[in-house]
């Protein structure tokens, strides 16, 4: 008989109480205890089994559960004796940062305290022993959420020094999702003033913790050294470039294909792997997630279920506001194409808005992106990375991305597609002028090319918004080569019931022209005198099967052109 599945339990008591469906990670437990590092930061995407593998660790090594033999038996790491007999023999403390999401300081360090107060409700029995002086006593009466910071910098150690005192053994510590708060300080805009406050706590729980015997944090990125964690030179970092633990986190292929075969699915494993393998953690490769894989077992359907858990603005929010040379390259993966870039796999938050290179790290963390090859050059080995789009399923997520970026009720990019696809140069102008409109802004665009927002930038953008919604209909080739302020796009009709289309984009000039129709004839003029119509001729388009439009653009007023003779053929 299959076991049940459980979506969304991250409590492995519970799930091994209930005999759910769960995949054997103990191997974890071995591994870690056996690389005696005394603090690990396990960076993983979200949904890969983060909390539930830190839910195994406490149940293994918590004295809470001393005496559950039960939740480990026929499991990898009960074959052993000498893991048998560590088995819940440590004081443990487990605290959790995934719910802190505050949109300011002060709700985000009350929500930290929020947590701590439930770890001090929790081990009240220390109360009930003579371990504790009288000044220690009203110390551990104030550690409420109302608590000053300095009480909550210094709360998680001296849980420890006490829980020592009484178990008199150092104790572990696992904290899960350390950086979500991070993330949410960084997008509101209280980034400098939330990592003084955490590096603090982290300096007096993870540094200067005499009380400590070993300790993991897990997150989705490798947040920079020097911003939280500063001095603290016993910290093993494991990031998804990383071989060690590549497989405790995440499903491997024979994990994946034995649970098909269990299910009943052994059929599927061409399509499982098509949309949802693609990981890559080091060496390793066919890595799935977890999340996507359990819901596909329950449903039996190919969906998102990943991509689908998770808004990604901050994602979106750095490409959409990125220079033309990302956008660039997000065109390529959208194409099935490699890029690559060099960048340093740490985030440093407050960085974002200045360091571009930052993103592709934020994307290689997140999952979204995986490496397929590192190349280290010049005398100093830096890291060039070689990346492509995960899989099908992350790929969606792009899509929806790109597609969200025109959502705006007044954008009408739609409109406009149906428009260009049809020929209607008069809806072509109606429709995108409410687009520019609407979307210029998001795009950080410019008035003026010499301004500082360039409109490359949206120009870019409204490619990767064509490359969504036209992916099934047209091949989409973007020109790099045109100077500032230009940019050229054709569309080559995968089928003979289309026409090709050339478009190029001109911002006005006002020293050279005089209005926005002689910056539409220049453009025009421009896809005739480069021989743009080239490349599709040689494919076998006739000439009757191409258009040409001139985008002309000031500000975010937008003009249309097409060749009149052009245009009587459209109008037939």
């Amino acid at each position: 008989m299959r076991k049940t599945i459980s979506i969304g339990k991250q409590s492995f008591s519970s799930l091994r109480e209930h005999d759910n469906f769960f995949v054997d990670k103990t191997n974890f437990i071995k591994e870690w205890w056996e690389k005696e590092d005394d603090i690990t930061l396990i960076a993983r995407p979200r949904r890969f089994g983060k909390t539930l593998n830190m839910s195994m660790l406490e149940c293994f090594f918590s004295n809470k559960y001393a005496n559950r033999a039960d939740l480990f038996e026929g499991l990898s790491i009960w074959e052993e004796e000498k893991y048998r007999q560590l088995q819940g023999t440590y004081p443990v403390i487990f605290l959790s940062f995934a719910s802190v999401k505050a949109d300011n300081l002060t709700e985000a360090k009350i929500q930290i305290k929020q947590e701590i107060a439930v770890l001090y409700e929790e081990n009240r029995y220390l109360l009930k022993k003579d371990i504790l002086s009288d000044n220690e006593r009203k110390l551990y009466n104030r550690t409420t959420e109302q608590m000053d910071d300095t009480t909550a910098q210094k709360a998680i150690r001296n849980m420890a020094a006490w829980m020592h005192r009484y178990y008199g053994k150092n104790v572990i510590i696992l904290l899960d999702e350390y950086d979500t708060p991070m993330q949410e300080a960084y997008l509101q805009g209280y980034w400098d003033e939330y990592t003084s406050f955490i590096r603090s706590l982290f300096n007096a729980t993870f540094k200067t913790n005499s009380y400590l015997e070993r300790a993991i944090m897990t997150g989705i990125t490798r947040v920079s050294k020097e911003s939280i964690f500063s001095d603290l030179n016993n910290l093993r970092v494991v990031t998804t470039t990383s071989d060690i633990y590549a497989e405790c986190f995440g499903f491997t292929e024979p994990e994946v294909f034995a649970a098909l075969d269990e299910f009943g699915m052994s059929n599927k494993k061409d399509d499982v792997k098509q949309w949802y393998d693609g990981f890559n953690f080091g060496e390793h490769r066919d890595i799935y997630n977890p999340w996507s894989i359990t819901n596909y077992l329950d449903e039996g359907k190919l969906r998102a279920y990943w991509a689908a858990t998770s808004s990604n603005g901050l994602v979106s929010r750095l490409i959409r506001t990125a220079s033309v040379d990302v956008k660039e390259k997000m065109e390529d993966l959208l194409k099935g194409q490699e890029i690559v870039v060099n960048f340093d796999e740490q985030i440093v938050y407050n960085q974002l808005d200045d360091n571009e290179e930052v993103i592709w790290s934020l994307l290689l963390a997140s999952g979204y992106l995986k490496v397929q090859n590192i190349d280290y050059r010049g005398i100093t080995l830096e890291p060039w990375y070689t990346l492509d789009i995960t899989n099908i399923e992350t790929l969606s997520m792009f899509m929806t991305m790109f597609r969200g970026w025109f959502k705006n009720k007044d954008a009408n990019y739609n409109d406009f597609v149906k428009a260009l696809l049809k020929g209607s140069l008069k809806e072509m102008n109606i429709y995108m002028n409410d687009v520019a409109l609407a979307t210029f802004s998001s795009f950080d665009t410019g008035k003026k090319p010499s301004e500082k927002g360039q409109p490359e930038r949206f120009y870019h953008g409204f490619v990767l918004g064509l490359l969504v919604e036209l992916r099934d209909r047209y091949q989409i080739r973007s020109n790099r080569e045109s100077g500032y302020g230009r940019y050229d796009v054709m569309l080559t009709p995968v089928t003979e019931v289309d026409d090709a289309i050339v478009i190029e984009f001109k911002v006005h000039e006002p020293d050279e022209e005089e209005s926005l129709q002689d910056t539409v004839r220049t453009a025009l003029d421009q896809i005739k005198e480069k021989n743009y119509d080239a490349e599709l001729l040689l494919q076998g388009i006739p000439a009757d099967r191409i258009r040409h439009y001139g985008f002309a653009f000031e500000g975010k007023k937008v003009l249309i052109g097409q060749d009149e003779i052009q245009n009587v053929a459209v109008r037939r």
